[in-house]
């Protein structure tokens, strides 16, 4: 049986050359609810039980700033910040109270490709709700790798996530029963390449789509179903520059999924999706989601 000493992908920060403006975005037109804001911050919460789900900062440009995972136990906090500077990670910060106001013990760390990690225990929760066509939590990030292999070794033999699928293009990572928390892409460049929020459903996807679209943001890919995970999605650009997807239906796996390989993982010619309906991926998508690096690099 699996152990997972990260429980769940809990939140991600970034940062944003117009604050006002994504703020505006997420809490209008996305749907989440601003649920904090903190030391310049603004803290954006879903309707689970997590506190926040994203941290918006003010800067120069869009930048991918911090990951933040849920961590199983208080215990595991100290056994984890040891792994990870054995395997040469950077301690930006050593285990002690978390800066963001909900709360916890946490220790953050930069891995070698250049990501800022941060593992948190003990923050505040609240009662979830589930709301047609809103925002539940966060569902995956998914980060440009030029060397998938070294980073997916670190994910599985640093912080115990498992390899569920490895398609020609990406490695689907998880922690917990969700087919993957952590998707990592072959790019040219190390980075952000886009953060998906779980929807209720698929009918919560289409309609939260509708909404987005009418509001002036396009499509940039989908609405579609998914190969390894088997998720419904659809993909934007924020305001910033990011791509941003909302999915659902997300593969429950457990110990005896069989992982599949590149050779498994093929599409027939011209289809992008399961259904074979989702339209080919905008230009526009497909810069943003190589344009935003981390924050420090």
């Amino acid at each position: 049986m699996s152990d997972f000493p990260v429980a769940a992908l809990r939140s991600v920060e970034i940062s944003t050359p117009d604050l006002a403006t994504s703020v505006d975005f997420y809490a209008r037109v996305w749907g989440l609810t601003v649920a904090a804001e903190a030391q310049g911050k603004v803290y954006l919460a879903a309707t689970g039980d997590d506190f926040h789900v994203l941290e918006l900062k003010p800067s120069e440009k869009a930048e991918l700033r911090k990951i933040t995972f849920r961590v199983r136990s208080e215990e595991d906090l100290p056994r984890l910040l040891d792994k990870c500077r054995v395997a040469g990670c950077a301690v930006l910060k050593d285990i002690g109270v978390a800066d963001a106001p909900s709360g916890g013990q946490r220790f953050v760390i930069r891995e070698q490709q250049g990501a800022v990690m941060e593992f948190v225990h003990g923050d505040q929760r609240k009662e979830p709700k589930t709301v047609a066509n809103q925002v539940e939590r966060l569902a995956h990030i998914n980060i440009n790798s030029a060397d998938i292999e070294a980073l997916s070794t670190f994910y599985q033999q640093v912080l115990g996530f498992s390899q569920t699928d490895r398609s020609k293009t990406m490695a689907f990572l998880r922690c917990n029963d969700d087919h993957h928390a952590v998707v990592l892409a072959n790019a040219p460049i190390n980075g952000l390449n886009h953060i998906a929020f779980l929807m209720p459903d698929l009918e919560s996807v289409m309609r939260g789509s509708g909404r987005v679209v009418d509001q002036g943001t396009p499509i940039g890919w989908g609405v579609g179903r998914h190969g390894p995970g088997d998720n419904v999605f659809a993909y934007f650009v924020d305001p910033a520059g990011i791509v941003i997807e909302y999915t659902a239906e997300v593969l429950q796996v457990d110990d005896s999924y069989r992982a599949k390989g590149p050779d498994e993982w093929v599409w027939p010619p011209g289809r992008t999706d399961h259904w074979g309906i989702a339209p080919p991926k905008s230009e526009a998508c497909k810069r943003a989601q190589l344009a935003v690096g981390f924050a420090g690099i």
